[in-house]
């Protein structure tokens, strides 16, 4: 049933369309990359602050502060023209163990994220402004670096192992 399911998604217009079409798919994924690159770029910043490898003398509700509406728009935007790239081949991606392993890993950076928001962040204030963080923050940090790095790498895997269209 869910096979069917996802057969059916690629057989839409869309999902036709960006398949048989040879310059929308590079051109989505394009815009994908872009993406995807905001959003790590932003999360990074925030993650070398975090670790105390980068920007301590910065803030860090202040950094999260100004850097959170880019990484959504960001991220937003790689959700879109990931869902538009997957709808041209469900099944095949589906079937890919780099793409299964990095939609574990975007889930393992959402769990991360909101783990450090709900408990973590919780104390900020008490050193919001230290230039070394307590050993949660800088785990939170260095655990989201390693869930990117993986998600990037993957992300390139599914490119390298895909059959063409």
């Amino acid at each position: 049933m869910f096979y069917s399911l996802l057969e059916q998604l690629g057989e839409t217009q869309i999902g036709t369309l960006i398949r048989e079409n040879g310059a929308i798919f590079p051109w989505i994924e394009a815009v994908h990359v872009m993406a995807i690159t905001l959003v790590v770029g932003s999360i990074f910043v925030v993650d070398l602050r975090l670790v105390g490898v980068a920007s301590t003398t910065y803030p860090v509700s202040r950094l999260t502060r100004s850097l959170l509406p880019l990484t959504w728009v960001a991220f937003a935007l790689a959700l879109c023209t990931g869902l538009l790239l997957f709808s041209s081949q469900p099944t095949t991606y589906f079937d890919n163990f780099a793409f299964r392993l990095k939609m574990v890993m975007l889930l393992a950076a959402g769990l991360n994220m909101a783990l450090f928001h709900m408990l973590t962040a919780r104390s900020m204030p008490m050193w919001d402004n230290a230039p070394a963080l307590p050993m949660s923050a800088r785990a939170a940090g260095l655990i989201s670096i390693l869930i990117w790095i993986t998600i990037i790498a993957c992300g390139r895997w599914i490119g390298f192992t895909m059959a063409p269209f």
